[in-house]
C-alpha cells in the first residue's frame, strides 16, 4: 500500500467526528476502535465510502451542550482507517491512523445520527511532515515513566520502550498512559513535538509523585 501523504489542500473541509472521552489520537499514532453504536457504524461506513477519514475529538465538560450533544473541545485529530473487519454480531473493528490535527470552525448538521464539523487545518501543517525527533531528556522521561508505572502497578515491556525511536516513544506514551481527558487534550494541543515531550514528562512526574502506591488504575 502506498504511503498516505496528503497535502493540506487535499484534506476534507467537512468531516464526520467521533466524540469519545478519554480516547486520544495523535498524528502518527494508531488507535484501535470497537464500533457498535448505530451512529458510529454509520460514520465508519461513510468514511469507508469517501477517503476513509474521520475525526476523533473529546467532549469538553466546560463547553455548553448543543442540539447534537455535549460541547466539544476546539481541537481534534483527523484519522484514516488503515485496517477494518466486521464481526459476526455486526460490530466494526478498525484501526485509525492519526493524520493531522484540526480545529473546529463550526458544527454542521448531522448525517445518519453522527456529528459533523467544518474543519480548519491552518497552524497544523507540521503534522503532515515526516516526524522529527523532539528535543528532550530521554533518560529523565524514562525515569519519570518508571515511577509513574510503579505508582500505578502497571506492567510494561521495557525492552520495547527502550528500542522505540524518540518521536514514536512520545506519541505512544502520550496516547497509552491513563491520563485525565483534560491532560490528554493538553498533549494534543501542544504546539510541536518538543512541547508535547515536555508536557508528557511533566504529567509523568506529577502522576508519579501525586498518588499512593497502587492507587491508580491499569490500562485495559
Amino acid at each position: 500500500m502506498a504511503h498516505f501523504a496528503p497535502r493540506p489542500e487535499d484534506l476534507p473541509g467537512e468531516i464526520g467526528v467521533f466524540p469519545l472521552e478519554g480516547a486520544l489520537l495523535l498524528p502518527g499514532g494508531r488507535l484501535p476502535l470497537n464500533i457498535f453504536e448505530p451512529r458510529y457504524l454509520a460514520l465508519t461506513e461513510s468514511a469507508l465510502a469517501a477517503g476513509r477519514l474521520f475525526g476523533m475529538i473529546q467532549p469538553d465538560p466546560h463547553a455548553p451542550a448543543g442540539p447534537a450533544g455535549p460541547g466539544l473541545y476546539r481541537v481534534g485529530c483527523l484519522g484514516r482507517i488503515v485496517s477494518f473487519s466486521e464481526t459476526e454480531d455486526g460490530r466494526y473493528l478498525l484501526t485509525l491512523a492519526g493524520v493531522t490535527r484540526f480545529a473546529v470552525a463550526e458544527e454542521l448538521a448531522g448525517v445518519r445520527g453522527f456529528r459533523r464539523v467544518r474543519a480548519r487545518y491552518d497552524g497544523f501543517a507540521a503534522d503532515l511532515a515526516p516526524a522529527a525527533a523532539p528535543a528532550f531528556d530521554r533518560d529523565g522521561l524514562l525515569e519519570a515513566l518508571r515511577l509513574y508505572f510503579r505508582t500505578r502497578a502497571i506492567e510494561t515491556n521495557w525492552e520495547a520502550i527502550r528500542q522505540m525511536p524518540d518521536a514514536q516513544l512520545i506519541t505512544t506514551l502520550a496516547m497509552g498512559c491513563p491520563f485525565e481527558p483534560s491532560e490528554q487534550q493538553a498533549l494534543l494541543e501542544a504546539p510541536a513535538a518538543t512541547d508535547r515531550a515536555a508536557a508528557l514528562a511533566a504529567l509523568l512526574r506529577m502522576g508519579g509523585h501525586g498518588r499512593g502506591e497502587g492507587s491508580g488504575s491499569t490500562p485495559s
